[in-house]
C-alpha cells in the first residue's frame, strides 16, 4: 500500500475542498493518505510518503500564498528529485499563471508529476470535484 499526503493551504475553503476530494480520491484507490494543512507539514516529513499532493490557490500576482505555503514548499523543493506529487488549487482571477509557474519550478527540481494539475476557478464545481478525485487516485 503507497503512502501519500496531501499538504494544502486555503484562504476561502476552495482549495481545502479540493483538497479533500484527493483525500477521498487517494484513499479510495487504497492508499494510507493524510492531510495537513501548510502550517503542520515540513520538508523533514518528504520521506514518510511515496507521493504528496500539493494544493494552493493564487495568490496576489498569481504566485503561491506568501506567510505559509510558499516557505514551506520552497523548504520542500530539494527534496521533489524523483518525487511522485500532483499539484491542485483555486483561483478567483488570471488564466491560471501560478500554475504553469508552479509545474515548470517542480519539474525543473525533478519532481515526477502523476496527473495534469487541476484548478478551478472558485468553489470546485462538480467536473474540478471530480478532478480532484482522480488525482488523488493517480496519488495512489
Amino acid at each position: 500500500m503507497s503512502k501519500a499526503a496531501i499538504v494544502y493551504w486555503s484562504g476561502t475553503g476552495n482549495t481545502e475542498l479540493m483538497a479533500q476530494k484527493v483525500l477521498e480520491g487517494a484513499r479510495a484507490a487504497g492508499a494510507e493518505a493524510l492531510i495537513f494543512q501548510a502550517a503542520d507539514f515540513s520538508a523533514d516529513k518528504m520521506d514518510e510518503f511515496d507521493a504528496i499532493a500539493f494544493g494552493c490557490p493564487s495568490m496576489g500576482a498569481e504566485q503561491l500564498e506568501e506567510s505559509e505555503f510558499e516557505p514551506m514548499f520552497t523548504a520542500c523543493r530539494p527534496g521533489l528529485r524523483g518525487k511522485k506529487i500532483a499539484l491542485f488549487g483555486s483561483y478567483g482571477w488570471g488564466d491560471g499563471e501560478w500554475m504553469r509557474t508552479w509545474e515548470a519550478d517542480c519539474r525543473a527540481d525533478g519532481a515526477q508529476l502523476l496527473a495534469e494539475p487541476v484548478i478551478c476557478n472558485e468553489i470546485p464545481d462538480a467536473d474540478a470535484q471530480e478532478a480532484c478525485i482522480a488525482l488523488g487516485r493517480a496519488l495512489a
